[in-house]
C-alpha cells in the first residue's frame, strides 16, 4: 500500500482499476433487473484510460461481456496502456 500513498501513476491506475471492475458489476446487476444500463462506450472508454485490468477481472468474476470479443480486446489494450504508462512515468 506504501508503492500507491507515493506514486501518484500507482494511485491512479488502482483507482481506474477499482473503478472500472464496479462499474462491470453494476451493470451486469442493472442487466439483471432489465433497468437502465451503462453505455457501453463508457466501459471501453475507462478501459482505455488505464483500466483494462479492471474490466478483464470483472468480465470474468461477473460473467459480463464475456461473448463481445470487442470488450476482450480493448481491454487487453487498456492492460497495453497501463505498461505503456508505468513504463515511461514509473
Amino acid at each position: 500500500m506504501e508503492v500507491l500513498m507515493y506514486n501518484p501513476l500507482w494511485f491512479y491506475l488502482f483507482i481506474v482499476n477499482v473503478y472500472l471492475f464496479g462499474l462491470m458489476g453494476y451493470d451486469k446487476r442493472q442487466a439483471k433487473k432489465g433497468a437502465w444500463r451503462v453505455p457501453e462506450s463508457n466501459l471501453l472508454f475507462v478501459s482505455l484510460l488505464g483500466g483494462g485490468l479492471g474490466g478483464l477481472i470483472a468480465q470474468r468474476v461477473f460473467r459480463h461481456k464475456t461473448k463481445k470479443v470487442k470488450f476482450t480486446v480493448v481491454f487487453i489494450l487498456g492492460i497495453m496502456i497501463d505498461l505503456i504508462l508505468i513504463y515511461f512515468f514509473h
